[in-house]
């Protein structure tokens, strides 16, 4: 069964990567949080619509108002709707500071809100989910930033047992012997505002199966404007799928400046028919509902075969 979209369809971006949704919105200089339910993470919270409240964790790129703005509500609300202690998992630099800010917030409400903040540096992880984990990774962008990878843990037979009887195997455990190897699969990689560089093909990013990435601008004349403000050019995007294996590419942070229409059009003259179907844009609304749409039609053709 396919899930259902958001009932604000039409105002925060909907997509379906079976088994994981994307929702959000995010608009540069305005507001970014994008969620993914089934991880309960939701990435930046510029601003807090409801599904951002359903996530129990919120994951900080940066300190910029439009990627941070909303953190206090999401905190309160989540406390006055009796849905539990919210935790914002952030960059260790810019932790003081948020919990300066929460601090503000005692004052002018005359009351304390519950919250938990956890600052990580890049090769920590924090555990969101059983065998989830959640940690940083630095990006290059005006102010000290990180992008976020989720990491599944899956324990494996070592290439030496495969094949041996399950008797033998306990055998070997009962003796000591290290039977199993660690496996990391990253699921989902965030990047929020960042330049190009070698972040971007880093484990986390590069065997992804989601990667979402900011795409502040388009026009060919604007690669300078992009380097200027640390940002990332469609140019750059067309560069980063001959390199990812991301099955999926969800592009946030465009402009209202930019025409969607011709930001798609660009985009696909860049990418080629090669990559244009794994990328996306958040805020695509007709495209995404459309896409969605399609998801439906041949859920129900195999329903009824």
């Amino acid at each position: 069964m396919l899930p259902k979209p958001s009932p604000r369809l039409g105002q925060l971006g909907f997509l379906y990567f079976p088994p994981y949704r994307v929702e959000g919105y995010s608009i540069a200089g305005e507001a970014t949080a994008v969620t993914v339910p089934e991880f309960d993470v939701c990435f930046d919270i510029g601003v807090c619509f409801k599904p951002m409240l359903t996530s129990r964790f919120i994951a900080i790129s940066h300190g910029h108002m439009d990627h941070v703005a909303g953190l206090p509500y999401y905190f309160s609300q989540r406390w006055f709707q009796g849905m539990g202690m919210g935790t914002c998992v952030c960059d260790r630099r810019i932790e003081p500071a948020l919990r300066t800010m929460m601090l503000g917030w005692v004052d002018v409400e005359q009351q304390r809100t519950s919250h938990e903040i956890v600052g990580l540096a890049p090769g920590e992880h924090h555990e969101i989910k059983h065998n989830i984990f959640l940690g940083p990774f630095e990006v290059d962008h005006t102010v000290p930033s990180v992008g976020w990878g989720i990491v599944e843990r899956r324990t494996k037979l070592r290439d030496e047992f495969i094949g041996q009887p399950q008797e033998r195997l306990r055998q070997l455990k009962q003796e000591g012997v290290e039977i199993t190897r660690e496996v990391r699969v990253p699921q989902v990689a965030y990047i929020g505002d960042t330049l190009p560089g070698p972040h971007l093909l880093a484990d986390p990013v590069r065997r992804a199966r989601i990667v979402i990435i900011e795409c502040t601008f388009f026009e060919p004349g604007h690669k300078e404007r992009a380097i200027t403000g640390k940002h990332v050019h469609a140019d750059d995007i067309a560069e980063l799928c001959e390199r990812i294996e991301a099955e999926a590419i969800v592009l946030t942070h465009v402009s209202r400046r930019t025409n969607l229409g011709l930001a798609k059009k660009m985009l696909h003259e860049r990418l080629g028919e090669a990559h244009s179907g794994r990328v996306h844009l958040l805020m695509d609304h007709p495209g995404n509902r459309a896409r969605y749409e399609q998801q439906c039609a041949e859920a129900e053709q195999q329903a009824s075969a």
